[in-house]
């Protein structure tokens, strides 16, 4: 038989940020309408949210709690005298008589769900003054006998009071409290939420834990395959080569059409990590990458690259600059005459002449190979690891654009690295590698690239 799911009700007062709070937890921008004016949710709204595959917690949006402290007052009116109701059969009464339909319509849509639930998130904007209609508020929801876990909501924004409304709680017996700032939750937010709540609910404390593995499961991945999206831009980006003729005409518009392919190629690449993070395009608008700096190289030596075409060098010949080295002198052979340059090699290089003819010949005849610099490369590199943190730090319910330049400011120094992680190294040797041009070809070696590079990113 399969368990029922656990029923939570989201209630508070107004504008606390409900709405938002499921926003984040079920990481969905468009459930339900965010909104800065007071009542902005008028009806009862649900969602679920799976563990293991099934229904395991069931998520109810109220409306906001609007005037407490008149329906406490009424609900002791309609108390008779000699009658010594308990706090549920109060609320029924009050639920039955015609001011549930009038006067106290949203309160009661709130406490008629809350009833029906095993329990209450009460949120709370913490910005907010502690005062008597809280109290009252809160007086009238606990009447309904089901356990209440307080969300302390804008944790981060100025102004917050979490020791005043820490204090007001504990005073009124709520003493399992969660800090869970929904335009910007903590990491470990919604263990915290799970904990307390499993703390509450021991009867549902298994399926509680199901879930918090699940979704530290989803996190894992989607932060890996986060890194993946970012090594396979850098690899796309590092392996792109264009050749143009020595003109200063030519070369300046194809310096320009690389830029072109690797701002979109970024750009793609940020589109499929708010994607995979499911927030919008406009979440982070489309910046202008300075994408000023090309290199002026053949990278035709990073001694994997050489191995594949048949070319085998000794431990003397295997550093890129000795490699380089060599290939001078074999062309300064071809073009002199010379008979005796390092035979092995040469024999080498013409063994691998279907990958690498064209590229000999073109340098031959005065042609320049354009890729981009290494700085541009370790910016690109920057920015996108800055993405993912800032994307994994922020709720669904945050209205402002996404900014990473704080971040950036923190790692500038990395730009100043001289050296590229080897898989980055090796991409530079191979044009094949690049989906920006005609040349791609899948393989396997790219592919064992990418993991490599995105687990060194990751560390």
């Amino acid at each position: 038989m399969t368990p029922r799911p656990l029923r939570l009700a989201v209630v508070g007062h107004t504008n606390t940020g409900k709405t938002s709070l499921l926003r984040t937890l079920t990481r969905d921008p468009d459930f339900g309408e965010v909104s800065d004016s007071p009542g902005t949710t008028r009806h009862v709204e649900g969602v679920r949210l799976l563990a293991d595959g099934a229904a395991g917690l069931e998520l109810f949006d109220t409306p906001g709690m609007e005037d407490g402290m008149a329906l406490l007052e009424y609900l002791e009116r309609l108390e008779e005298a000699d009658e010594k109701l308990d706090g549920p059969a109060r609320i029924q009464r009050f639920l039955d008589s015609p001011e549930s339909l009038r006067r106290f319509e949203q309160e009661a849509r709130v406490l008629r769900k809350l009833l029906e639930c095993d329990a209450g998130l009460y949120v709370v904007d913490v910005r907010d003054p502690v005062l008597a209609k809280h109290r009252d508020e809160l007086a009238v929801l606990a009447s309904c006998g089901h356990p209440l876990l307080p969300v302390l909501n804008f944790t981060r924004s100025p102004g917050r009071r979490i020791e005043e409304w820490r204090s007001a709680l504990s005073r009124l017996g709520l003493h399992a409290v969660v800090e869970f700032d929904t335009v910007a939750p903590p990491l470990d937010g919604e263990d915290q939420l799970y904990d307390k709540l499993a703390l509450m609910l021991d009867t549902h404390a298994s399926l509680l834990r199901t879930l918090k593995q699940n979704i530290a499961e989803q996190r894992t991945q989607r932060h890996a395959d986060a890194m993946t999206l970012v090594a396979e831009m850098l690899i796309d980006i590092a392996a792109l080569r264009l050749s143009a003729e020595p003109q200063a005409e030519t070369l300046e518009r194809t310096a320009g059409e690389l830029r072109r392919l690797a701002r979109e190629r970024e750009q793609r690449c940020v589109e499929a990590l708010l994607k995979r993070f499911n927030f919008r395009p406009s979440d982070f608008p489309q910046h202008a990458l300075p994408l000023e700096g090309e290199r002026w190289a053949m990278d035709l030596f990073h001694p994997q690259a050489l191995k594949d075409v048949g070319i085998h060098v000794g431990k003397g010949m295997a550093a890129g600059a000795m490699a380089g080295a060599t290939l001078d002198m074999f062309m300064a052979g071809i073009s002199l005459g010379a008979a005796t340059l390092i035979g092995a090699t040469a024999g080498g290089l013409w063994q691998g002449a279907d990958k690498l003819g064209r590229r000999l010949l073109g340098r031959l005849r005065g042609y320049q190979e354009m890729t981009v610099d290494d700085p541009v490369l370790r910016l690109l590199a920057l920015r996108g690891l800055a993405l993912i943190a800032a994307l994994e730090r922020r709720g669904h319910a945050a209205q402002g654009p996404i900014s990473i330049d704080a971040l950036l400011e923190d790692k500038a120094a990395a730009l100043r690295k001289d050296t590229l992680p080897e898989a980055l190294q090796e991409a530079r040797a191979r044009p094949e590698w690049s989906t920006l041009t005609e040349q791609y070809e899948p393989s396997a070696r790219r592919t064992q690239a990418v993991r490599q590079l995105a687990a060194e990113l990751d560390a």
